[in-house]
């Protein structure tokens, strides 16, 4: 009797798995949208994090210190100098639109030998105006910086107060290590549910729930049928999002895949429930995508996949930390970026495993088979 049901539960899991690969809608919003969206924070925040000003470099000067120093500030990294303004008045242009950090001007004076002095001085100006006034202090922190170098080559003095920066021989994470969890659960979420909530009204409507109705499928079976092809797929999604991020954007993966594979199972069984009883209790898809929408925007902004929940207020932070997605999220950045096992994640897994008995409770009670 048992192998029985289990055979029916792996029968219709296959149907339903091929059946996803055979829906381009489908394969588009559970594989490549998801993609899109990782290529797309990829860009943003793959890169490196050092600091990078753009900048126009306007050289009033003739001496040849300045010009070395022009030669220096673009060749630097740090910089990103802007070519096109040539007059401080097209760099005020840009600087008002936005398009400019700040404009560093060398007087005619800088660089020169005066009076009694054997090297040469003089002052560089940042100009800058209020909307970029905190890029233009970093910028003059880090112009001091460089003129302290170059002085001490000029000028010794004593410095009986110092400061060391002293490395701690780890690699740190980056913003796009951070954001990759978000996007994972992102991916889970709509595979979730904007699936269920879409074909299960479509099946009613189609008269095909009602025909498995007159079987002897259980309802039991179908509902584990489907949360197992949903895993399936979304470990497959997971798992091309990983290797594009590792590919493309030099993904720093700290932990081990079986923690990340059940972390990602384990979520995608959670939020499925949501969909599952969403999608099996409205009869049209008018019904279900209104509730899908209330259900999924609050958990897409307030359990860290685009936004760090511990930016936002302190109460927000404690209502969204009971939020279904929110562990999900956090337990794949723990892997990820911390290199947490599934062992070390007790809080977000006993808070899946209590969502899950509530949300499949509901959806048993909720599901109606046309």
């Amino acid at each position: 009797m048992i192998k029985k049901e289990l055979f029916t539960i792996w029968v219709f899991a296959k149907l339903e798995t091929f059946r996803t690969f055979r829906d381009k809608v489908a394969l588009f919003f559970t594989f490549v949208f998801p993609l899109i969206f990782l290529f797309i924070f990829g860009g943003i925040f793959g890169g490196n994090n050092s600091v990078k000003f753009k900048v126009a470099v306007l050289n009033e000067s003739k001496s040849d210190f300045s010009q070395g120093f022009v030669k220096q500030l673009t060749e630097d990294e740090t910089f990103d100098i802007d070519k096109e303004s040539t007059s401080l008045d097209l760099a005020k242009a840009k600087m008002d639109r936005g398009q400019l950090d700040a404009t560093i001007v060398l007087p005619q004076n800088f660089g020169e030998k005066s009076g009694n002095n054997a090297y040469p001085s003089g002052e560089a100006q940042v100009i800058y105006n209020q909307n970029n006034e905190q890029a233009a202090t970093t910028l003059t922190s880090v112009l001091g910086g460089a003129f302290e170098k170059v002085n001490a080559g000029f000028v010794k003095s004593e410095t009986p107060f110092s400061v060391k920066a002293i490395s701690t021989a780890k690699e740190g994470q980056r913003r796009f290590d951070y954001t990759f969890a978000g996007l994972v659960g992102f991916s889970i979420l709509g595979l979730g549910i904007f699936g269920p909530t879409t074909v299960f009204p479509q099946m009613k409507q189609k008269g095909i729930l009602k025909r498995l109705h007159t079987t002897t499928l259980k309802v039991r079976q179908y509902f584990i049928a489907n949360a197992l092809s949903s895993s399936i797929i979304g470990i497959v999604s997971v798992a091309m999002m990983f290797v594009a991020a590792r590919i493309f954007f030099d993904l720093n993966m700290n932990g081990d895949y079986l923690s990340l594979m059940a972390i990602v199972v384990l979520g995608t069984i959670t939020l499925f429930g949501i969909g599952l009883a969403i999608g099996g209790w409205a009869k049209n898809e008018n019904q279900a995508a209104p509730l899908a929408q209330i259900v999924t925007f609050p958990m897409m902004f307030l359990s860290g996949v685009f936004f760090p929940r511990f930016a936002m207020p302190e109460i927000l932070q404690r209502v969204s930390s009971f939020f279904p997605l929110t562990p999900v999220v956090d337990g794949v950045r723990l892997i990820v970026t911390e290199g947490r096992t599934i062992f070390d994640l007790g809080p977000q897994v006993g808070l899946l495993a209590a969502w899950i008995v509530i949300i499949y409770t509901i959806a048993f009670r909720a599901f109606r088979w046309e």
